[in-house]
């Protein structure tokens, strides 16, 4: 296996993307999962560029990672001005990193409009900042910036920028495809022309504008490059960056290159959702190799198949990523989907029950209803229960009345539900008040049921959605509601039904509880 290294720069070039930002806590954080799953650089930041930036690189002194070494990124020298009074260069030094990354131009478009200045002078600037930090920080990156461009544009021009880091005997010089425009082919054809006048190693800087980051990358390696650069999830400006929860299983996986050890690649997943949420964002379900929906199948044909042979419908197991195959329920669902469901719950049923066939014609009739149980499993579960007739009933709601009122035109609406439930011989008659009517009710009924079942105070409502189906009658359509549920241990969605947006809510919401009741129960069960 040849070796690749890895460059992620989630903590620079990530946040330049749309509705990202991260806190120096944040990065510091992000900094150690990159550090355990096997990232050879971590791009912290331009320290010059905002105190962010330099608060992240004081801090991360005081860390201790396992072997990731920690870049800090900057440009080349201002022009007219010598590399010992130029401030950005002076900054990267006073990190004290152990790699510096600078970039510089190597379109003569960007060498003339942007810098003003001779294309000779350029050249100057390249190797004057290179060989400036070389004597003072143990790695030094050269990023050539709008590389592909600049080739198309004067490819003589662009290689001598190159030459010129080669001179100042920079460490790595990385091709970058800044706009992101660059097809696999170009990007194919133009590494063999380079490597025929550079002997310098060479990394890989693409941008996924055209929706080719990962196979420019995956490309260029297979031409030789020894470093590719990109973010987790592909987080970047405009489009994002080379993502390297797809390119680093390619390359460990599909490419045969070692980048990454086996027992780091199945904590991939587990990284990805981690910068997810600590960037504020839901994960992209579909997200190629560690998506919730990556290995997640629907068609029947699709589960009777993969339970055999999981390679007809995989590309590759799961759980090397640390994902795993999900069936999904749905309309299209035939009895290998329940099948492998109930297995799933560890709940025992054969194919020729008629209890299959009617759990299969009751999901088909609901879902034709406008249920959706992709995304409430929990909901599926009780449906398999309530059908084989183990399902126990914790308690029973009487009723409930939801009240809604705005006292004055410049207040907010003022929501109060009372609810009435029967546990045993019991019956609890309690109200609640709740910043919406939804939530009235939640509080309502929690406050009921917890002096009868306490672990209810464990459970806390994470997600709600609402979707209005398509029935093309307004205000009086059909409304599903969605619910993420969860506790100290797990999460669980579930599902209702209705014209009334209170009574979806409050479906998904009873599912929601007796799911948490049920589990507990079993889990009592199992210690007995």
């Amino acid at each position: 296996m040849s070796f690749v290294k890895l460059y992620d720069t989630t903590l620079r070039d990530g946040t330049q993307a749309e509705d990202i930002s991260f806190l120096v806590e944040d990065k510091i954080r992000i900094a150690h999962k990159l550090d355990e799953i096997g990232i050879h650089y971590i791009e912290g930041g331009w320290p010059g560029s905002n105190p962010k930036d330099v608060a992240f690189f004081k801090d991360i002194k005081k860390e201790k990672l396992d072997q990731a070494k920690i870049a800090a990124f900057g440009s080349t020298r201002r022009a007219k001005i010598t590399p010992d009074k130029d401030h950005n260069l002076k900054t990267l030094v006073q990190a004290e990193p152990d790699v510096c990354t600078i970039f510089g131009k190597t379109w003569d478009f960007h060498v003339r409009e942007a810098l003003r200045i001779s294309l000779e002078e350029n050249l100057e600037l390249i190797f004057d900042s290179l060989e400036y930090l070389k004597a003072r920080v143990p790695e030094v990156f050269y990023d050539a910036e709008h590389f592909f461009d600049g080739y198309k544009a004067d490819p003589d021009y662009a290689i001598k920028t190159l030459k010129a880091a080669q001179d100042a005997k920079a460490d790595c010089i990385i091709l970058c495809d800044t706009n992101g425009g660059t097809m696999p082919f170009d990007v194919v054809e133009i590494i063999r022309e380079v490597r025929k006048h550079i002997s310098a190693p060479l990394g890989i800087h693409t941008h996924n504008d055209s929706e080719c980051a990962v196979a420019n990358s995956l490309h260029a390696v297979n031409e030789g490059i020894v470093q590719v650069q990109g973010t987790i999830n592909g987080f970047g400006e405009r489009c994002g960056n080379a993502n390297l929860c797809s390119i680093i299983p390619s390359l460990r996986l599909k490419m045969k290159k070692e980048c990454v050890s086996d027992e780091q690649l199945r904590k991939l997943r587990e990284l990805s959702r981690f910068v997810y949420e600590l960037a504020n964002l839901s994960p992209n379900k579909h997200q190629p190799y560690v998506g919730n929906s990556a290995f997640a199948h629907k068609g029947g044909v699709h589960v009777s198949a993969i339970q055999r042979h999981p390679e007809t419908y995989e590309h590759m197991r799961p759980e090397l990523v640390g994902n795993m195959t999900r069936v999904l329920i749905s309309d299209l669902s035939g009895r290998s989907n329940i099948l492998a469901k109930a297995e799933e719950f560890n709940i025992n049923m054969d194919s020729k029950d008629p209890v299959t066939l009617e759990i299969l014609d009751n999901i088909k009739e609901m879902e034709n209803r406008g249920y959706q149980f992709e995304g409430a499993e929990a909901s599926f579960e009780l449906l398999m229960k309530r059908a084989l007739g183990t399902h126990r009933k914790f308690f029973s709601v009487i009723g409930f009345r939801v009240i809604d009122e705005k006292r004055h035109e410049d207040q907010k609406p003022f929501s109060e539900a009372t609810i009435m439930v029967k546990v045993g011989g019991k019956v609890e008659h309690t109200a609640a008040e709740g910043n919406g009517p939804v939530n009235a009710l939640d509080n309502a009924l929690r406050k009921a049921l917890e002096k009868f079942y306490p672990k209810l105070k464990e459970v806390k409502l994470l997600d709600y959605k609402v979707r209005v189906l398509p029935a093309g009658q307004g205000t009086a359509s059909s409304i599903r509601v969605l619910i993420e549920s969860g506790d100290k241990e797990s999460r669980w969605g579930t599902v209702g039904v209705s014209e009334n947006i209170i009574d979806a809510s409050y479906q998904a919401l009873i599912d929601s509880i007796e799911y948490k009741l049920h589990k507990a129960d079993e889990a009592e069960a199992v210690k007995k």
